[in-house]
This record gives C-alpha cells, sequence and structure tokens, in this order.
C-alpha cells in the first residue's frame, strides 16, 4: 500500500462499473470518493466494505448530478474528504432509449445532462486539483458514441459529446493532466433487461461470442489511470469485438 495513497472520485459508483472500478482501484491502494444519488444502501455497504479492509479509505457523497449546485458540492466534497484529487472517473449514466417521435425535453436533460453535462463541469471544478497532482480524467463512453444506437437517439448523442469533450480537454489540460475514455460494449444487460432473443442476437455480433465482465471496463481503467503515462485524448475501447461487425 501507498504511504500517501492517490485519491479517486467515480461518479455512480454504488453499483455495477462505478462499484467495481472502486474495488479495483482501492485495491491497488487508492483512498476512493464514492458518488451515488439514490443507491443508498449499496454505496453504503461497500464504503462499509472498503473502510473494514482499510480504515478512513473510502468517503460517501450524495448528488444529483442533473442539478448544477449539486455537482459544485460534489466536487468541493470531494476535495474535502482528503484534500486533493488524483483521479475522477466519470461513470454515472442515465441509460433508457426513446425513439425521435417520443423524445421530449425531459428526456434531453436528463440524458444529455447525466452522460455529458455533468462531467463537463465536475472536471472544470476539478480541473486546479486534477492539475496541482498531475492527475487523469477517465470517462466511461460507450461503442455506440461512434454510430448510435437504433432507438436511443438522444443517449448516443450524450455519448458522442462526451467523446468529443474528452478529446478538448486532453489538449486544454496538456500536459499536466491526462483525459482519456473508456467505451464498453456488451458488459451488463441493462436493468430493464433485453429478451433472450435479443441477448442472442447482440453476443451473435461479438467476436469474443460472449458478455464482458464489470471487471474488465475496472481494468481499463486502472490501466488509464496507473499505466498509461503516454495516452491523452484516446478511447480505448473494450468490446470483444463487437465494432468488428458494425
Amino acid at each position: 500500500m501507498r504511504n500517501n495513497p492517490k485519491i479517486a472520485l467515480i461518479t455512480g459508483s454504488a453499483k455495477r462499473i462505478g462499484a467495481a472500478c472502486a474495488r479495483l482501484l482501492h485495491a491497488h491502494g487508492y483512498n476512493i470518493v464514492l458518488h451515488y444519488h439514490t443507491s443508498t444502501q449499496p454505496a453504503h455497504r461497500l464504503a462499509e466494505e472498503l473502510n473494514d479492509l482499510r480504515a478512513e479509505s473510502a468517503y460517501l457523497v450524495s448528488a444529483d448530478l442533473l442539478k448544477l449546485d449539486q455537482v459544485r458540492a460534489l466536487a468541493e466534497q470531494a476535495l474535502r474528504a482528503w484534500g486533493d484529487l488524483d483521479v475522477l472517473v466519470n461513470n454515472a449514466s442515465l441509460f433508457y432509449g426513446g425513439q425521435l417521435r417520443d423524445v421530449v425535453e425531459r428526456d434531453w436533460d436528463n440524458l444529455l445532462g447525466s452522460n455529458l453535462k455533468a462531467p463537463f463541469f465536475l472536471s472544470q471544478a476539478l480541473a486546479p486539483s486534477l492539475l496541482k497532482r498531475q492527475g487523469c480524467i477517465i470517462n466511461i463512453a460507450d461503442i455506440h458514441a461512434e454510430k448510435g444506437l437504433l432507438g436511443f437517439p438522444v443517449y448516443s448523442i450524450a455519448k458522442a459529446g462526451l467523446v468529443v469533450m474528452t478529446k478538448c480537454l486532453a489538449k486544454e489540460l496538456a500536459p499536466d493532466v491526462r483525459v482519456n475514455a473508456v467505451a464498453p460494449g456488451a458488459i451488463l444487460w441493462p436493468d430493464q433487461s433485453n429478451s433472450d432473443a435479443q441477448k442472442i442476437e447482440i453476443l451473435q455480433k461479438v467476436a469474443l461470442q460472449r458478455c464482458g465482465e464489470v471487471e474488465d471496463i475496472a481494468r481499463a481503467v486502472r490501466y488509464l489511470s496507473d499505466d498509461a503515462p503516454y495516452m491523452t485524448g484516446q478511447v480505448l475501447t473494450v468490446d470483444g469485438g463487437r465494432t468488428l461487425y458494425t
């Protein structure tokens, strides 16, 4: 373990990919600021788990990322935990569909807010600390940011914006802060899960013929945070080869 551990803030870290990232970075000596919104019980269980492994190594912050004042408060509280920050993982995301004819303004605000606006303003607020610590930002994007997912136009637009944001901030914050993204493919089925037939159809388009694991994304995040000092402005695709067929 490091005598002076690095500090990572992971948004949406109570469950799924966010929790896997928190566990892996923590296992490699990081102190973790765990952000959550509505997943109160899983967040508290994870914080207890990490603090049992290493005392005072996990800090909980609740915030609604659709509200800009709470985004800024999250940044302030994250810095208050241990005084600085080395890694920001913008993982929190709303995901749901809606064809063009059905989309209303609230859908636009929710999907763009969680997937693009919040990551941008959180990065803005934490940039001074990240610059001082020569840290990094890792955005969790999506393989559909490039070509779009049928039936999910607003979500796809938001993730495409996140990829462009990654490249813009990589230029703005260079040379002291690296900014990269991870684009997952079929890792976890959404809570509003696909039918078995849909799952089979999706997996037939994956070269490795299986769904990935949350740990696959966590390992990519850990690589970009610790082992990629000459990478910035890049999108690391972790999809089992699915984009080979699109």
